[in-house]
């Protein structure tokens, strides 16, 4: 009897002890917003979502493997709250990695975010979300490429987090056959205190193996009464070619904060005989009022004026006519669990 109780308590301290080096989170972002946007005479009332945070569903864990190597897994699905939907195509499209962690960094493996898209993120107030989504006015240039967000078949490495401020990835994704896209790219950046300071750079194979090519530098600097920052992006294929800059600002009031951004999105010539492309302004202004640590208010009011043959539109806008405004103003809420 003495030998099955000791026998129990062990394997009880070692059940424990191999829980503990496991962890497994549900986490996720419901973001839901009633929206109007007006574009070429047409306007549009609706439940938008994503007004200030990808609304999502994701499930991620860590691994302690010992001598201060971790394994860790991350998978994230988009979710429609208006209607109760996920993205049918893609069950686990926002991210699906497993990677190696240790004092070396970070080895990932999997789709996810390049760098060049997280390099825009941190310099967009609005996270490249919601109306004021700054990606809204950046173009492929008809290359076909379908990494100025994620990609599939990544291989990222990203810099350990104690190099006194410098951090930093690299990306390189496999075309996997003819319709594939290869990717390479990666970003460094310096952000220690109230300076955050970075530079990124990406290559996709487009149509006829040419290259879209992608290039971002930016900087921003917290005042602590206000955050400006500043982000400028060119984006080329072949003769095609873009310049996009952006200024904003973030600013605490009360229990939340002021966003404000305007960005220039100018096209060449060959740029502008693409479909849709054209010269744009984009200015966007909203506020955030953080009810807890985990659910805000939010409003945005958002315009995009288009010139030439230029047809970007807010998210949620009715079609745009060439050369038209698309405009848009939403009122909603978040709550991240």
């Amino acid at each position: 009897m003495k030998k099955a109780l000791i026998a129990l308590a062990v394997l009880g301290l070692t059940g424990g002890a191999a829980m503990a080096q496991s962890s497994v989170t549900l986490f996720g972002i419901v973001d839901a917003n009633l929206r109007y946007t007006k574009a070429s005479g047409q306007t549009l009332k609706q439940l938008g979502t994503d007004g200030l945070n990808s609304s999502r569903l994701g499930v991620r864990g860590t691994e302690d493997l010992g001598g201060g190597l971790k394994a860790g897994f991350w998978l994230e699905a988009a979710l429609n709250p208006d209607t109760g939907t996920a993205d049918a195509t893609r069950f686990w499209g926002r991210r699906a990695s497993v990677s190696l962690l240790g004092d070396f960094g970070e080895v990932r493996l999997g789709r996810g975010k390049t760098s060049t898209r997280l390099h825009i993120d941190d310099f967009d107030p609005y996270s490249t979300t919601g109306l004021g989504d700054v990606s809204k006015v950046y173009s492929v240039l008809g290359s076909g490429s379908d990494t100025l967000n994620r990609s599939d078949n990544m291989v990222q490495y990203f810099l350990p987090t104690n190099l006194g401020g410098f951090y930093g990835s690299v990306d390189v994704a496999a075309g996997e056959g003819a319709s594939g896209k290869k990717m390479m790219g990666g970003r460094a950046g310096y952000k220690q205190g109230p300076l955050n300071a970075a530079v990124a750079y990406e290559t996709t194979t487009g149509l006829a193996n040419d290259k879209y090519k992608q290039f971002s530098v930016g900087a921003a600097y917290d005042f602590g009464v206000v955050r400006p920052s500043f982000n400028y992006s060119e984006n080329k294929f072949r003769a095609a070619k873009q310049t996009i800059y952006t200024i904003a600002a973030t600013a605490p009031l009360g229990q939340g904060q002021i966003l404000a951004s305007y960005t220039d999105s100018k096209a060449n010539t060959a740029a502008e005989a693409i479909s849709g492309v054209g010269d744009a302004k984009l200015l966007a202004v909203g506020y955030v009022y953080n009810v807890s640590k985990r659910t805000a208010l939010y409003t945005t009011a958002a315009q995009i004026k288009n010139n030439k043959l230029g047809r970007f539109a807010v998210a949620g806008s009715p079609t745009v006519v060439n050369g038209a405004k698309s405009s848009g103003f939403d009122v909603g809420v978040r709550h991240s669990f």
